[in-house]
């Protein structure tokens, strides 16, 4: 991956990490095109801190005690950043020369307040194209005091971490979207999947009567009239008590959203995101007699 050629853009990148040795390197050299990359470390043993200091970013310490807010929405509040525009890019993604060239005209466009990317998966030594993952949208960047992360509270933060990674940013102003997408390389194997959303599905059991209640003010809204993600919301909304929620998501993602045109690697991914959502349904159910 090639960093910026050109002159420095006035941007803030923030780069949320706990033990990403492997993978920051490259990262940071994708974003070198930035002003200002500040990485946000959670106490890594890695060597991920000297790693992102050699390569001439700002190292920010966060130390957790398990309450709000998580890692990027206290580094978006807490982290005096130097540009009023802010890039934030996990340790596994990529910024192309296509999308830095983007980001350099989208950040000086007048009215526009944040811009939402999407990734292109790399899963089983090839593209994910279709499967409902391509793409894949997240707003990553905007001005910095007009975007917060969702507040999803769930009565044990601990389920996902010290860092926000389901919830999306409320942005307060008018957002567009970049047509060039960012490379994520975060399941490199079927282990790597497996491990990450065991993780996961506890979170999403637990959060989701929050996630696909009604609107509150620190909540991404769930309705089939708003932004792309706002409409996928809602379409878990809908199937939320569906019966045969494996069946109907691997149908979805394999038919509906043509994950057969990916051959071998979509036929894999549909299966792993319909044992996923077996995984949250048994978390489900677990918490529910939990309570009783």
């Amino acid at each position: 991956m090639n960093g910026w050629s050109g002159a420095r853009v006035p941007l803030s990148v923030l780069v949320p990490v706990k033990n990403e040795a492997a993978n920051l390197h490259d990262c940071l050299v994708s974003v070198s095109f930035a002003k200002e990359i500040v990485v946000v470390d959670s106490e890594s043993t890695d060597g991920t801190a000297a790693i992102a200091e050699a390569a001439g970013a700002k190292v920010v310490q966060f130390v957790w005690n398990g309450k709000f807010p998580r890692k990027k929405n206290w580094a978006l509040e807490n982290v005096p950043w130097q540009h009023e525009w802010v890039l934030i890019v996990d340790a596994d993604e990529r910024i192309t020369s296509e999308l830095q060239g983007e980001i350099r005209k989208a950040i000086c466009r007048r009215g526009i307040d944040g811009f939402y990317l999407y990734r292109r998966f790399w899963f089983l030594d090839g593209w994910i194209n279709h499967c409902g993952y391509f793409p894949s949208w997240n707003m990553r960047l905007f001005r910095h005091w007009l975007g917060r992360y969702e507040h999803v509270e769930t009565g044990d933060n601990f389920l996902s971490g010290d860092n926000e990674v389901h919830e999306h940013v409320l942005l307060h102003g008018q957002a567009e979207y970049l047509s060039t997408p960012m490379e994520h390389y975060a399941y490199p194997d079927v282990a790597t999947f497996f491990e990450k959303h065991r993780r996961y599905a506890a979170w999403e059991a637990a959060a989701s009567k929050k996630l696909h209640g009604r609107t509150r003010e620190r909540i991404l809204r769930a309705t089939p009239f708003g932004t792309v993600i706002e409409r996928k919301r809602w379409l878990k909304k809908i199937v939320m008590k569906a019966p045969f929620r494996p069946s109907l998501r691997f149908l979805y993602h394999y038919v509906w959203r043509q994950g057969f045109r990916d051959g071998y690697r979509g036929w894999m991914l549909c299966r792993l995101l319909a044992a996923y959502e077996r995984m949250i349904v048994s978390k489900e159910r677990e918490f529910k007699d939990c309570s009783q």
